[in-house]
């Protein structure tokens, strides 16, 4: 495995910056059921990839049947978003899309606690020239996933060969928050609050790291602008060009699939956006959407379709879900 990570990152002194140490409150009966289930992920890890798998798609069969409203946004994204498919297509997809989710918990153990030659079987990255190029050419780097039931496969992909940062939304519950936050930068890095802002990343990006970006979330119209998604107007948060700009970086978009054969994840990072940023708000908006509709065709079963994804409307238009 090839890895790229500068021998020294500024400090940062940012108090937003994600506090990994253990607090003694995490001990307290309110978790005990979260310590029952990390348990759980700590035993499913040491079963081999074949059974985990296996128990994935019992687990996510029982899902979707217990999980009828998230059925309902999921079949109506994908109606949306491929209208050429009949309904026993969707259906097969929506099948396939629960199984894969449960696949993502399970395999958060396998994630968290692995060794870097266990997960260097596991987790395989096709397109890593394309960042090498951009970083041999003095510029930074944007890694653009899609949100796919992968994610995090993706983002110890990335942090395996690079110092990397990247903004996230933190959990209800702290304990668990604790573990997805600490996951992300068990091989360095650092993660920030979304309530950060981008300021931390650019000042990281500036000193050495790659950022990685997940830009495909409705944060509702005034933050947002609407641009087409697979046919479709979406909210879409246009930040991606100004960050790229700040960043003095091309971005690559990103998308995870898993192989059910080998029992890997393979990291599909594409070639960097031609042309961007462009220096209007819309023109990268759409290239950002165009760009994650064709990582998702990589493997559109495993793209989180559960998502209201299409939550926030033009004034005027009816509402989806």
């Amino acid at each position: 495995m090839k890895q790229r990570k500068p021998e020294k990152i500024a400090p940062i002194k940012s108090t937003l910056a994600y506090d990994a140490r253990f607090k003694a409150d995490y001990l307290k009966p309110a978790y005990w059921g979260t310590w029952i289930s990390i348990a759980l992920l700590w035993l499913v890890k040491l079963l081999p990839a074949s059974i985990q798998d296996s128990l994935a798609n019992i687990i996510g069969d029982l899902l979707r049947n217990m999980s009828a409203k998230r059925r309902r946004i999921a079949r109506k994204n994908l109606q949306l978003c491929f209208p050429e498919l009949n309904e026993d297509e969707i259906k097969e997809l929506i099948r396939r899309n629960y199984r894969h989710q449960a696949r993502s918990i399970l395999h958060l153990g396998v994630l968290w606690w692995s060794s870097i030659p266990a997960l260097e079987k596991r987790i395989i990255m096709k397109g890593q020239h394309h960042i090498d190029e951009a970083l041999d050419n003095g510029r930074g780097a944007i890694v653009m996933p899609a949100h796919s039931m992968g994610l995090e496969a993706a983002v110890s992909a990335v942090a395996m060969r690079y110092f990397s940062s990247g903004v996230f939304k933190p959990l209800k519950n702290k304990l668990t928050d604790w573990y997805v936050a600490n996951g992300r930068m068990r091989h360095g890095g650092y993660v920030y609050a979304r309530e950060a802002g981008l300021r931390p990343i650019i000042k990281d990006a500036r000193a050495g790291s790659l950022t990685i970006y997940l830009s495909d979330e409705d944060l509702g119209a005034e933050r947002s602008l609407f641009a087409p998604f697979f046919g479709v107007e979406k909210a879409s948060v246009p930040v991606l060009g100004r960050l790229a700009k700040s960043c003095r970086a091309d971005v690559f978009p990103c998308m995870t699939c898993y192989d059910e054969k080998t029992h890997q994840y393979i990291v599909h990072i594409l070639p960097a956006l031609k042309d961007f940023p462009s220096g209007d708000d819309h023109t990268d908006t759409l290239a950002m959407n165009q760009a994650l509709e064709k990582a998702i065709r990589l493997c559109p079963s495993q793209y989180f379709w559960i998502l209201k994804l299409f939550k926030t409307r033009p004034e005027g238009e009816e509402r989806f879900y």
